[in-house]
């Protein structure tokens, strides 16, 4: 029977491939993986399930890309994970010599890692960039240095901090470097209707962008957000009438501040009634009206 691994490499991308249940895979075990023209050394982060056939094809990730789904050709072993060490340690080589080149040429990018298959047939270079890059001349240039085939994929700023990885404000392992596979579309709307602070360093992660756990709670929000008052609303409360000014969606409570006394009171929401503030408006603190009814002058106008 045939499984479906997901594996990833030291460079931090991940894919999935196939492999016989006979390997007695188990997550976070090395394995070697066949994948086009190429051997590489994988670790398994997650065993999904078993496979299809219609997981031996992916989803065509270019012209010139194959589609067939990588295959795990057998466990790696103590002399695979070897020659991967060595592997690494050249892929910093290669680093190094890419940086040179890069700056020779006056290339506007920043490089990220390098990775050298198993086999060392091709070596992958992540680098990211404002916009596109003409790298045709710096991929023959490599390629003659390190004499073998030379790939260069370019990466948004969620991708490099996947692939470098780190600690997040809330102190756990980032969540792209960890668990998070695709990024989903998030925007300043998420932030507003949840309550939080628009500040910039309130709502932005580590890579810049907005923090990706905005998405998660999203939904729950709207829901909670449904039977709560909004600020500004007018209401009743046990000591009296006065304007709602704060609110805890998680909490289920406002902050009423009194007509009468001017305090600021907290309440559960279920304590306040929302009225009408075309008939209930507080009086500015001229004595003036608002431009409402008074509750005095039996509805009319000053």
């Amino acid at each position: 029977m045939e499984m479906l691994y997901e594996v990833q490499v030291d460079s931090g991308v991940r894919y999935r491939a196939i492999g016989d249940d006979s390997l007695m895979l188990r997550q976070e075990d090395f394995c070697v993986v066949r994948k086009d023209f190429y051997l590489d050394i994988a670790k398994v982060v997650r065993i999904c399930r078993e496979a299809t056939p219609e997981d031996h094809h992916q989803e065509p990730q270019g012209p010139d890309k194959k589609t067939e789904t990588p295959v795990i050709q057998r466990k790696a072993t103590v002399m695979d994970q070897s020659k991967a060490t060595e592997n690494a340690v050249r892929a910093k080589s290669a680093m190094r010599v890419a940086a040179q080149h890069v700056e020779l040429l006056q290339l506007p990018m920043k490089l990220i890692n390098a990775h050298y298959s198993f086999d060392g047939k091709l070596v992958t270079v992540q680098f990211s960039a404002d916009g596109r890059v003409d790298f045709r001349e710096l991929v023959k240039q490599l390629s003659n240095a390190l004499n073998t085939r030379i790939e260069l994929r370019q990466i948004g700023v969620r991708d490099e901090t996947a692939a470098i990885g780190g600690i997040a404000p809330c102190g756990r392992v980032l969540c792209c470097r960890s668990f998070l596979r695709d990024f989903a579309s998030i925007n300043v709307k998420m932030a507003k209707e949840q309550d939080l602070s628009l500040t910039p360093s309130t709502i932005s992660g580590v890579c810049g962008r907005l923090k990706c756990c905005l998405k998660y709670e999203h939904e729950g929000y709207l829901e909670m957000e449904k039977t709560m008052p909004r600020r500004g609303d007018c209401c009743e409360c046990p000591e009296g009438r006065g304007r709602i000014v704060d609110r805890n969606l998680l909490t289920q409570t406002v902050v009423v501040a009194l007509e009468d006394s001017g305090r600021n009171v907290s309440f559960s929401k279920d304590d306040v009634r929302v009225v009408y503030p075309e008939k209930h408006k507080m009086p500015k603190k001229d004595g003036k009206c608002c431009g409402g009814c008074c509750k005095n002058d039996g509805g009319r106008k000053q």
